[in-house]
């Protein structure tokens, strides 16, 4: 299946909360570029071959000069630096995505495809917009790619979780669970069995409601996908006629606060990742 999710040449949105590390290794570029290493390289070679090392001791001092002003030039960084900074965590963008995308079921892979054109298409049309001019869009436009990964990791956890509610034996669990409630009622209460048959009963009821919490919750996580499908066709409806960019905004907003929302109880990568903790009573 073919499917678009690159991010060249449109605004880049941030996915992490910014670090040291998310700093452009300018340090990093003004060394390792073929030029300054094919320079280095040269005047050690000819300084070895001729014998004459004063070539690599001026070669050495003005290394030291390059690399202390490179990696601050406002004009190398404009040129050049920032550029390839900005490729490098598009491409990153990019990869992230296809892994997720390779996690999918087929059928949900088919949605994402779509939603990727569907976001391609809102992208165009906004261009064509004379009312939206691009810095006036970039904030909000920035949002759809951050919505279409919402929706990766959406799909992928609700894919995750249908497989294991797919693997719950229902009739298994009935069937344990009316031979210890059995078992409770028919053994005394000094009996060791009863004890152990209670605390079976125990674990079979957890077990029950964190499915149907499990269920409650991808039918919460399935539904909102749907949302943002439906959104985002509306919103290829309405951005022809749009004089506003808040009128994007406050819906694309809505659409991020639901999918936090999900979040919020769909955190961890382990397979309970929709499980809600039961709540006892005191």
């Amino acid at each position: 299946m073919r499917y678009h999710f690159a991010v060249a040449d449109e605004p880049k949105r941030k996915v992490r909360v910014a670090t040291d590390d998310d700093d452009p290794p300018y340090v990093r570029y003004a060394f390792l570029n073929p030029y300054n290493l094919s320079l280095l390289a040269g005047a050690a070679t000819t300084a070895a071959a001729t014998g004459h090392w004063w070539i690599a001791v001026c070669a050495a001092a003005s290394e030291g000069l390059w690399m202390l002003f490179a990696p601050g030039s406002k004009v190398l960084q404009a040129t050049l630096w920032s550029k390839r900074w900005e490729r490098a965590k598009q491409d990153e963008v990019e990869e992230r995505r296809k892994k997720k995308f390779t996690l999918l079921t087929p059928a949900d892979q088919a949605r994402a495809a779509a939603l990727a054109d569907q976001r391609m298409r809102i992208l165009k049309l906004a261009t064509e917009n004379p009312s939206l001019t691009a810095e006036l869009m970039k904030t909000e436009l920035d949002k759809l790619d951050a919505l279409l990964e919402d929706f990766l990791d959406l799909a992928a956890v609700c894919g995750r979780c249908e497989r294991q509610l797919g693997a719950f034996d229902a009739v298994g669990w009935q069937r344990s669970k009316q031979m210890y409630d059995d078992q409770v009622r028919r053994y005394p209460a000094t009996d060791k069995r009863r004890e152990v048959a209670q605390k079976n009963v125990e674990v079979l009821d957890q077990r029950r409601n964190r499915v149907e919490a499990m269920q409650r919750n991808l039918q919460t996580a399935r539904g909102h996908m749907d949302l943002m499908e439906n959104s985002f066709r509306l919103l290829s409806d309405e951005i022809v006629t749009m004089a506003d960019p808040t009128e994007l905004a406050a819906r694309l907003d809505d659409l991020r606060i639901g999918v936090q929302a999900i979040r919020e109880t769909t955190e961890g990568d382990d397979e309970e990742a929709l499980y809600e903790e039961p709540k006892h009573a005191s």
